[in-house]
């Protein structure tokens, strides 16, 4: 079966079996193809709570397929690739971040989205790439625990410096092997292009870019910059989406290592064997969960 049959037996069968499939910005362009709702982890969550179909398909990894079963409980939700997970999602337990509040009394814990559910049940607030600015800034707390990505709670340190923001080693494995050499070859080889990178890369980087921000608001600068190269700072696949959809302009990986390998785990064929075959692994979360890693899910809603 070729690429364009195999993503036309898809098409018809999600209309069939009352299926929205999710893409995550990092997954391969066959996949966008054949996508509801492209984005990052949380508009992706929110595009399925307003989707008609009962069915949700997440390619993306566990933790993105987590959050879309909290904010939508009621449908079923399937994840292609059952070891897609995140290395950063993973990478504190709940009894982790319980001592660590017993250790700082006082300070609140703001959980980036890129978290397991049974860990935001322990947190006050999640945030996004996009929002974490806004929602700390927003906050009652003037003492903040950051989890777990330590190069983004960095940048909203300095983004917010009327606040005590503490933060844990942690983080992103791929942006954070990022290096200001990295940038220097880049920008040697591409002097005219315009540096964006995800607030997940080192400081060091960070603060060498033209622009940073979340994926889509990577994206979409570099669409509607006047700018004609850019160098990303961000997974390697950006590189080439942008390439599809700006032809006129020259886009650069930033590192040949921003490459996610949970990501590449979901392939066409992996939601082709979701809808011919049910394979793909159920969503199901403890009730207690559910209600309890909601809470900081719900007021980061309201936070803005």
């Amino acid at each position: 079966m070729k690429i364009q049959e195999m993503q036309d037996e898809i098409r018809r069968l999600k209309k069939e079996q009352d299926v929205c499939i999710l893409v995550h910005a990092y997954q391969s362009h066959d996949l966008w193809e054949i996508a509801d709702y492209i984005g990052d982890s949380f508009g992706l969550a929110e595009q399925a709570v307003n989707a008609p179909q009962k069915n949700i398909i997440m390619c993306g990894v566990r933790f993105m397929a987590e959050t879309v079963k909290l904010l939508s409980p009621d449908k079923n939700v399937i994840l292609p690739k059952s070891g897609a997970g995140c290395p950063m999602a993973e990478q504190f337990s709940v009894a982790d971040i319980e001592r660590l509040k017993e250790e700082n009394p006082g300070y609140s814990v703001v959980a980036y989205i890129n978290t397991t559910a049974s860990l935001k049940t322990v947190c006050d607030v999640c945030v996004t790439s996009a929002s974490a600015v806004k929602i700390v800034r927003a906050m009652d707390a003037d003492k903040i625990i950051f989890i777990p990505d330590c190069n983004l709670g960095d940048w909203v340190s300095k983004q917010v410096p009327e606040k005590e923001i503490k933060v844990l080693q942690g983080g992103c494995p791929r942006h954070a092997a990022v290096t200001v050499e990295d940038v220097k070859r880049a920008k040697n080889e591409h002097p005219d292009a315009l540096l964006l990178v995800h607030p997940e890369c080192k400081p060091e980087v960070v603060g060498r870019a033209d622009y940073i921000g979340s994926t889509t608001g990577i994206m979409s600068y570099a669409k509607e910059s006047e700018a004609k190269e850019f160098i990303i700072g961000t997974e390697n696949s950006i590189v080439q989406h942008l390439q599809f959809e700006q032809p006129d302009k020259q886009f650069y990986e930033l590192s040949r290592d921003l490459i996610c390998n949970d990501m590449r785990l979901t392939t066409l064929g992996d939601v082709y064997k979701c809808l011919t075959d049910n394979t793909g692994e159920r969503i199901s979360l403890p009730d207690d969960v559910m209600e309890k890693a909601k809470i900081c899910i719900d007021e980061m809603l309201r936070l803005g």
